[in-house]
């Protein structure tokens, strides 16, 4: 003779009777990933913008010819890339110091999350002091929001107004993204301190998880995924 399943236990037991993750994620990483793609529709219309108007341009900046300097040091001319190069290095391995983070959290390994996320943050600072850098010699050279130099015009058929307005609409392009963009890292810097402090008071190890170091490891992510594109954007197309 089969159980009798009283209604309440069946409804119990049906996919919509709450109480589950039908995605099998926390709450946190949820609104995270809902933040994430909110963050990336702003970042996309600014590059769209931008590509758009690049292309619909009959004259546009080299790259190679504005970023051809490595602020800091005597070299002015003939290093394209070079120094955004090594802006994006720094990034790139403090994107792998977070997964290292994350994963000594994984295995609650408390002075190995700490050691990570304190190189992390160190590899926020090193980015955004490179993108000082780099700012304040582009500011020096008279390349800035609403002004260009004036012997940038004859790299770019000389004399024509049209190539003027399309430089100043490169730089006042670059600094808005480039700067937005940094306001991201310097958000991501300041949020992976405050994770490190609590790692530090054992916060996490009282929770039993260091989920909060895998939540801020995706912002973190996806502002090293955001930065692929804008340095192909802005260096390289």
């Amino acid at each position: 003779m089969s159980a009798q399943v009283s209604p309440i236990d069946e409804v119990k037991t049906t996919p919509w009777a709450g109480g589950t993750s039908p995605f099998k994620a926390e709450y946190g990483k949820i609104m995270m990933w809902f933040f994430l793609l909110s963050d990336a529709f702003t970042f996309s219309s600014l590059l769209i913008s931008y590509g758009a108007l690049r292309f619909s341009a009959d004259s546009w900046p080299a790259a190679d010819l504005i970023f051809q300097s490595v602020p800091g040091t005597s070299i002015s001319h003939g290093a394209p890339l070079v120094f955004v190069g090594i802006m994006t290095f720094i990034l790139i391995l403090s994107s792998v110091t977070m997964v290292l983070a994350v994963e000594a959290g994984h295995r609650m390994a408390r002075k190995e999350v700490t050691w990570w996320m304190l190189a992390t943050v160190l590899g926020g600072f090193a980015f955004l002091g490179c993108q000082a850098l780099e700012w304040s010699h582009l500011h020096h050279e008279g390349f800035w929001w609403g002004s260009i130099p004036k012997e940038l015009g004859e790299y770019f058929h000389k004399g024509a107004h049209e190539s003027t307005t399309y430089t100043q609409q490169f730089a006042n392009l670059f600094f808005t993204i480039t700067g937005f963009h940094g306001f991201h890292v310097f958000s991501g810097v300041i949020i992976n301190i405050i994770i490190t402090v609590n790692v530090l008071l054992g916060t996490y190890e009282k929770r039993g998880s260091y989920l909060m170091v895998e939540k801020v490891g995706l912002y973190w992510h996806f502002v090293d995924l955001v930065w692929v594109f804008v340095f192909t954007f802005f260096y390289l197309v």
